[in-house]
């Protein structure tokens, strides 16, 4: 809130019961108002704590200032950063005390700033608190700690602290009160923002330990299973063939999902990056993508053909990748394509570009539906295509493994007939 010279806060000294009318002077008007204009357009909690450590030593003596926040439900207090002028600092960052006890509590319960001038005979009579003696050992005399609000909930605190005895007065509360409001919200919209992400972080880390802990297990199975079925152990009667083929299939469809959520953890935590290197496509990556799919075209039934150039086709790419990329065009034509139906695999060159199309007979997609098709976790609203298992994630890693060579990406259907999945990628990116 902007304050004119004229203005008057008015407030309740929490070190007694008096009120008292605050005048400001036109220098700390301006620098009142500066700093309501600033604080929003900080791009980190970091910054708008260091911003405001600067741009009110003017007005408040101050020698550090410490930002603290809520946890677990309003029972812990938890530092986040600490902006000083000296060193070194014994309550630092991720210092956490329970509220239970605390004096702070009046703090909150009341919404008001505290003042406390001489640390060390609050001290004395407060021995169980941890925080001051450490601020005592730092050479730290007063403090005023300042609640953090929004819309009337409390977020965190404010701590301002000085190396000089009986440091802040009323005015500097009135102070403080002026830009409460606007700090309260910048501080907790930026710090919101800083733990979603690190949540999102910790998600896609665990998601990627967990796909790849199961890989492991799930390929185990799958070779077991085979060799149990293919007879290695001994004749099985045709129930118990079924039965262990049944195995097998739900095992790969496991281990293929976790790759999937493997290889979109890695995407999303930064860590795939593109080993670009001369890459014989056809032998490299081609044959072996058409290998690992093989055995489901056979199983549907399904007529494929391919129309290749008579020369293999040199790239550079990451051919692993690649690999992944086939691999998912390529079974998703399987996948939604029809049993006994037809699909097509077609691979040019062409201007300093690979072109790369993947066609089926199938129930296709909608105009409507197409919006959606390379999106995260996105699978496609219709009856007939909803019965097939999918994760929504395939065409996603696509996606990305196309744009991180430097290519495009396309489909086209009519539905109910067939869809063509298309990209092209520089022969030398």
């Amino acid at each position: 809130m902007n304050r004119k010279e004229s203005d008057i806060i008015r407030y309740h000294d929490s070190a007694g019961p008096s009120f008292q009318d605050i005048r400001f002077t036109p220098e700390e008007n301006t620098t009142l108002e500066f700093i309501n204009r600033k604080i929003a357009a900080g791009n980190t909690l970091t910054d708008v704590i260091e911003f405001l450590f600067k741009s009110t030593q003017e007005i408040f003596p101050c020698d550090r200032i410490g930002v603290a926040f809520l946890e677990e439900g309003g029972r812990r207090l938890r530092l986040y950063h600490v902006a000083a002028n000296y060193e070194p600092l014994h309550l630092g960052r991720n210092y956490a005390s329970d509220l239970t006890g605390s004096s702070l509590d009046a703090v909150f319960r009341d919404g008001l700033p505290r003042i406390i001038n001489d640390l060390e005979k609050y001290y004395d009579g407060h021995r169980e608190s941890e925080s001051t003696a450490l601020l005592i050992e730092e050479g730290v005399l007063s403090s005023m700690t300042c609640p953090l609000s929004v819309d009337g909930r409390p977020v965190g605190v404010m701590f301002r602290s000085s190396k000089r005895a009986h440091a802040y007065s009323q005015r500097h509360v009135a102070l403080h009160l002026s830009i409460a409001e606007r700090l309260a919200q910048a501080v907790e919209k930026a710090y919101r923002i800083e733990q979603l992400s690190g949540a999102i972080n910790s998600y896609m880390e665990m998601l990627g330990f967990v796909s790849h802990e199961l890989k492991s297990p799930l390929s185990s199975i799958i070779t077991l299973g085979t060799t149990f079925r293919d007879g290695y152990f001994g004749k099985l009667s045709e129930e118990h063939r079924g039965i262990v083929d049944r195995i097998i299939k739900q095992a790969e469809y496991l281990y293929n999902l976790s790759a999937e959520y493997l290889n979109l953890s890695r995407f999303e935590s930064g860590q795939m990056k593109a080993d670009l290197r001369e890459t014989s496509f056809m032998a490299e990556v081609v044959a072996p993508s058409v290998g690992i799919v093989s055995p489901q075209i056979a199983e549907k039934k399904m007529f494929f053909s391919k129309n290749f150039p008579t020369d293999d086709i040199e790239v550079l790419c990451d051919p692993e990748l690649m690999k992944i990329a086939m691999v998912n065009l390529l079974g998703n034509a399987v996948k939604y394509g029809n049993s006994e139906g037809a699909m097509k695999l077609a691979i040019s060159s062409e201007a300093g570009k690979l072109k790369v199309s993947v066609w089926n007979e199938g129930p296709g997609f909608s105009r409507e539906q197409k919006k959606d098709l390379f999106r995260k976790f996105s699978r496609l609203d219709s009856p007939e295509l909803m019965t097939r298992k999918g994760s929504g994630i395939g065409l996603y890693v696509t996606w990305n493994i196309i744009v991180l060579h430097g290519g495009r990406i396309r489909a086209e259907s009519e539905q109910g007939k067939w869809a063509l999945f298309s990209f092209e990628i520089p022969l030398k990116p």
